[in-house]
């Protein structure tokens, strides 16, 4: 008999992970986007996410993020179960998403953008000061060293930089697990690496970061752990020393390696599921 998810083991001994999703599971309407998810993401490590178009990577970002509520299965944060439905409710439980989008504001500076929403006040007053003295830290503590001023307008900015301030925001908030969508996208050689170099020190800092990415060379450049999606389910998540880009390709092209090598750990034996139509939200 299959066990329920509370009922299933811990993934391993030691500390809990920062972030677990288990059998998760997602419909709209006839779509099922998500058939079955399980990731682990570790603190102080990357963990890759990726898959096909069409896999149930943005779908699975989006109901950690509390966007889309999952239907069945469970979140656990720090091993203990989430129960996340919105947006602020995934912030308070330490999750922050920097989406490909990036949401930032041309017209305003770096440090307005940061704290777009949340602004710090003093009075009926926004505390400039204080406010400049913060974004100052974090981008400090993350050794950012290409922005000019944190006063220029982000109009001015470079898409290295932009990405820059949007993970720097997402940090601002003392969160613990960082998700970021497909960082690298449209950026140069050399700040697709400063941005690389800055998800790396996100994990080293202590953070757990989740790194959607297509992009093989960036993610067995910064991942401890790839975990591939597969017509909406998980198809494996193995740790990158152990793994290969002909494995990982294999796993997102068919959702299982060859049989002709041992198996890779935590592979789903349902993957092979039938596709979803064009409406997938994924």
């Amino acid at each position: 008999m299959t066990q329920s998810v509370d009922e299933r083991p811990a993934s391993s001994t030691g500390p809990a992970p920062a972030l677990e999703v288990r059998d998760g599971r997602k419909s709209f309407g006839a779509v099922h986007a998500l058939r079955g998810v399980d990731i682990t993401v570790r603190v102080g490590e990357v963990t890759a996410l990726v898959g096909d178009n069409g896999a149930g990577k943005s779908t699975m970002i989006k109901c950690i993020a509390g966007i889309f509520p999952f239907d069945s299965g469970a979140v656990l944060v720090n091993g203990t179960k989430a129960h996340i439905h919105s947006p602020a409710e995934a912030s308070a439980a330490g999750i922050e998403v920097v989406y490909q989008d990036l949401a930032l504001c041309d017209n305003l500076d770096i440090v307005h953008n940061m704290f777009l929403g949340r602004e710090m006040k003093k009075g009926l007053r926004l505390d400039e000061t204080a406010m400049e003295t913060k974004a100052a830290d974090v981008l400090a503590s993350l050794s950012v060293r290409t922005v000019r001023s944190i006063r220029q307008q982000v109009a001015s900015l470079s898409g290295g930089q932009r990405q820059t301030v949007a993970i720097a925001r997402a940090v601002l908030w003392n969160s613990k697990i960082v998700i970021l969508d497909e960082p690298t996208a449209a950026l140069g050689v050399a700040q697709t690496e400063q941005v690389l170099q800055l998800v790396r020190r996100l994990a080293d800092a202590g953070l757990a970061v989740l790194l959607i990415s297509h992009n093989m060379n960036d993610v067995f450049e910064v991942a401890d752990s790839i975990n591939v999606l597969y017509l909406g389910q998980t198809a494996a998540q193995v740790r990158t020393s152990d793994s290969t880009r002909a494995k990982i390709i294999e796993l997102i092209t068919s959702g299982a390696a060859s049989t002709d090598e041992p198996p890779l750990s935590g592979r789903r034996t349902d993957a092979a599921a039938t596709t979803t139509n064009g409406s997938n939200p994924a």
